[in-house]
């Protein structure tokens, strides 16, 4: 997920509405205030993205989304300790995050879930037993919110199946920028679940997911840009922004061979309902 400061930002893709931004980091795009997330969703609107939802990876984070999804009416908000940073849910910060999780505006609780790639190779990061732990907990504070379960899998598909049927899985489960194969999306398919894809369904080395996405049902599809992250091709390596989104949509039109404003509205009629941020998008 690196991202090269030198490399400069993607032009602005030709518009596609409506989009919404089911998983973006706004944060870590550069926000700081209302006026520099109103810039970014500026940006992002004026190509077809009506909304965005910004997602907290620690307590500070969460706190700071929280804010900001008062702060602009298109942004919405979820909260959760990222799965490398588990060994942070201390009992004061189950009571801050469960707290921030019932913020109106706060419409998930993510991204939670299991990381096996970076123990060992990043300082501090949770072993998978406190990952798992933590991931438990909030597995069943989405279920005590009734708010969709958002879910962070770094090749850990047969660890967080095994966690979500020991907990039961809540209502709503979302597979954020989902990156497995053909035998999981099934899985998550026939489970009801909903996979989010990234910019990483345009990358030409991501052969089991472009194989994966045409086996996703509309009901159960997601777009994002895990923004400044995964920024799609060709602008791999970019700092990537939640306008940026159309670039992945049209992407995906190609792997599953069909219209990208069909996507768009189905994509958003899907995250409108699973988010309940309303009948429609803010204008």
């Amino acid at each position: 997920m690196r991202v090269s400061p030198s490399r400069p930002a993607p032009p602005p893709p030709e518009p596609l509405s409506p989009l919404v931004d089911a998983h973006t980091h706004l944060d870590a795009c550069g926000a700081t205030d209302a006026a520099s997330i109103r810039a970014i969703v500026d940006r992002a609107a004026a190509v077809g993205v009506q909304a965005v939802v910004t997602i907290a990876d620690d307590l500070a984070s969460a706190q700071w989304v929280t804010r900001a999804a008062d702060a602009d009416p298109r942004v919405y908000a979820a909260v959760a300790l990222h799965p490398t940073r588990a060994g942070a849910l201390t009992d004061d910060a189950r009571k801050a995050i469960e707290e921030l999780a019932q913020h109106p505006r706060v419409v998930a609780v993510g991204e939670t879930g299991l990381d096996n790639y970076w123990p060992g190779k990043l300082d501090g990061c949770a072993d998978l037993a406190t990952q798992k732990e933590a991931f438990a907990w909030h597995i069943d504070l989405a279920k005590r919110t009734g708010k969709p379960l958002m879910i962070h899998n770094r090749n850990a598909d047969a660890d967080v199946l095994d966690v979500l049927t020991a907990e039961g899985a809540p209502e709503t489960v979302i597979f954020h920028c989902f990156s497995s194969d053909a035998q999981m999306a099934r899985t998550c398919i026939d489970r009801g679940w909903l996979l989010s894809l990234s910019g990483t369904v345009s990358f030409r080395n991501a052969k089991a997911l472009r194989e994966a996405a045409p086996m996703i049902p509309p009901g159960q599809l997601l777009v994002e840009t895990d923004a400044p992250y995964l920024t799609p091709h060709p602008y791999r390596g970019a700092p990537n922004e939640p306008y940026c989104l159309p670039y992945t949509v049209r992407a995906l039109a190609d792997v599953v061979d069909r219209p990208a404003d069909e996507i768009a509205q189905e994509t958003t009629a899907t995250a409108t309902r699973v988010y309940k941020i309303g009948e429609s998008c803010p204008p």
